[in-house]
C-alpha cells in the first residue's frame, strides 16, 4: 500500500462526498471554540452546542469565565460530563489567558498547550479553524478510521497525529480531519461500518480484509 498515493485518492473522494465538511461546534470567536472543544471531550458536539447556546449568553467573555463561581459553572456544564474537571479547567484557562496572554487566545501551539485543559487536539482545532494554521485534529473518528484504513498502527492520539502528518498533504490537514468526522458519522460507524456503501473501501485495510473473507 502506497499510503501517500492512496490518501490523495481518498481526499479526492472525500472532496466530492464531504465538500461542506467543517467543525460542527458552534462558536463566534476563538474563546468560544476553545471552551466548546474542552467541553466536547467525551461528549457529542450536538450536546455541547445545546449547552453553549445558553453558556455563552451567560458568560460574555474571558473575564466572565475567569471570575465564574466554580460550583455554578459546574452546574452550567454538567450535562457534558466530567463537569468538575471541565469547569475548573475553563476557569483556570481563562485566568491564564488574561494574566499571560493579555486576554487573547494565543495563536500558536506552544502557548495553547500551556493553558489548563488544552491538549494537542484542542490546540490544532483552534489553530486550524480560527487562525488558519494547518494541523491534524485527532478525535475518536480520526483515530479509529485512520487505523482501519491503515494510515496508522497507533492508538495514542499524538502518535496518530504525527503518522497522518507523514502521509496527508499539509494543505489538506484541517479539511481531511473534518472529513473523517463526517465519514465516521455517515458511513464508518464504530459498531457497524457500512463497508458496502463506502466510497473509499478499496483503499481501506479493514474493508479489504472483509472482502478477502
Amino acid at each position: 500500500m502506497d499510503k501517500k498515493r492512496d490518501v490523495i485518492e481518498i481526499i479526492k473522494i472525500f472532496d466530492h462526498l464531504y465538500a461542506e465538511a467543517e467543525c460542527s461546534l458552534e462558536y463566534k470567536n476563538p474563546l468560544e471554540l476553545l471552551i466548546s472543544t474542552q467541553l466536547a471531550a467525551q461528549c457529542t458536539d450536538a450536546r455541547v452546542n445545546i449547552v453553549t447556546k445558553n453558556l455563552f449568553e451567560k458568560y460574555k467573555g474571558v473575564k466572565d469565565f475567569a471570575n465564574a463561581d466554580l460550583k455554578q459553572l459546574e452546574l452550567d456544564v454538567k450535562s457534558t460530563g466530567f463537569y468538575h474537571n471541565k469547569a475548573r479547567n475553563i476557569i483556570n484557562c481563562c485566568k491564564m489567558i488574561i494574566e499571560t496572554f493579555n486576554g487573547e487566545v494565543p495563536g500558536n501551539m506552544e502557548d495553547l498547550l500551556k493553558l489548563p485543559g488544552v491538549g494537542r487536539k484542542t490546540a490544532n482545532l483552534v489553530l486550524g479553524d480560527v487562525f488558519h494554521i494547518q494541523g491534524i485534529v485527532v478525535d475518536t473518528h480520526a483515530k479509529r478510521i485512520s487505523k482501519k484504513i491503515g494510515l496508522t498502527e497507533n492508538d495514542d492520539p499524538t502518535k496518530v497525529e504525527f503518522d497522518l502528518m507523514k502521509v496527508v498533504p499539509e494543505k489538506d490537514w484541517n479539511k481531511f480531519c473534518h472529513q473523517l468526522v463526517y465519514h465516521g458519522r455517515a458511513i464508518c460507524n464504530a459498531r457497524k461500518p457500512k463497508c458496502n456503501e463506502c466510497g473509499i473501501s478499496k483503499y481501506c485495510n479493514f474493508s479489504l480484509k472483509i472482502v478477502d473473507k
